[in-house]
């Protein structure tokens, strides 16, 4: 029996990002429900967030956004071996939005599978890639995180309709001769799963916020720093982290912890909302794009949510 081999590395070669064009402030909220703009903020830390409409799917944010990242990547479509999309809000599930996602792209019978950790479900996906690139089960990996969260929430409900919003990140990962992604640290606490749920076919999502709070604030952070470590980069070095945006308090909170005093910290949940599996990529696409961080940095990324499932490594900064 043969054993394939890979690449001696693997690296991020591109990002992009999508979110539809309907932003919808807390004020607007505020017309329906019981709440306000300060009431918002001073919880979650969300200004404003964009929501699609009902002619806009899960599957067209993933479209819009893994196209960018193949045009950014410098790569042609027939180079794209493999898709992955990291998704929990499918409306149905079957078929999966990889094989979709790659026909309407123009990808020719790639290998396709979902992932579903909620909002850790690019990271896993992430290290999933890596590891394809790396054995030769794969060349080039296009890994999506999307999420029309929208459509399953309770816009009466003010404790998950001022957090949750729409949107998509994606990256191509390709072969390199030193290693462009750190080992991954995954894990998960399932005797805390109905802490975030969906209870059936029939239901909205639904959300303890108090035990995410206390679980994401207390158990990530040493998380953090295992990653760090697994890769051999000082907190110190990294130029940017890049946490799932959950919750702008648990953000701060995390990197307070972490010792990355130099890091740019990504706060995209102000302006986006929490976009779940799609967070960690939309966040850092749009740091590169506006210029606040730079090739060749150190990025920290972790995702965290439902299940609770969490994950996360370092990579270079395409």
């Amino acid at each position: 029996m043969k054993v394939q081999q890979g690449a001696p590395g693997a690296r991020i070669l591109a990002f992009g990002h999508y979110q539809p064009s309907n932003v919808v402030t807390n004020d607007d909220l505020s017309a329906t429900m019981e709440t306000n703009d300060e009431w918002i903020q001073s919880r979650v830390g969300i200004k404003e967030r964009r929501i699609a409409p009902a002619t806009e799917s899960e599957i067209d944010l993933a479209v819009q956004a893994g196209g960018k990242a193949v045009a950014a990547s410098g790569l042609a479509v027939s180079d794209i071996d493999l898709v992955i999309v990291a998704t929990c809000t499918l409306e149905t599930q079957i078929p999966n939005a990889a094989a979709r996602v790659a026909t309407r792209l123009g990808i020719d019978a790639p290998g396709a599978f979902d992932v579903n950790t909620a909002c850790s479900g690019f990271c896993y996906a992430l290290a999933v890639a890596n590891d394809a690139v790396r054995a030769g089960s794969a060349t080039h990996v296009l890994v999506v995180g999307t999420e029309k969260l929208s459509q399953w929430i309770d816009w009466t409900d003010r404790a998950t309709a001022v957090i949750f919003a729409d949107g998509a990140g994606a990256a191509v990962v390709g072969p390199s001769d030193t290693p462009g992604i750190g080992p991954v640290v995954w894990g998960s606490a399932g005797d805390k799963s109905e802490a975030i749920m969906i209870k059936d076919r029939d239901s909205f999502l639904s959300q303890e916020g108090q035990t995410v709070f206390r679980w994401a604030t207390t158990t990530l952070h040493p998380v953090a720093r295992e990653i760090c470590e697994r890769a051999g980069v000082d907190p110190a070095d990294l130029a940017a982290f890049v946490p799932h945006q959950a919750n702008l308090r648990i953000i701060e909170a995390i990197a307070r912890k972490i010792g990355a005093e130099n890091a740019v910290i990504a706060k995209d949940i102000v302006l986006a909302g929490n976009t779940s599996a799609a967070s960690v990529p939309l966040a850092l696409s749009r740091m590169i794009e506006r210029g606040e961080v730079q090739s060749g940095g150190l990025a920290l990324l972790l995702g965290f949510g439902a299940g609770l499932t969490y994950a996360g490594q370092v990579i270079e900064i395409p």
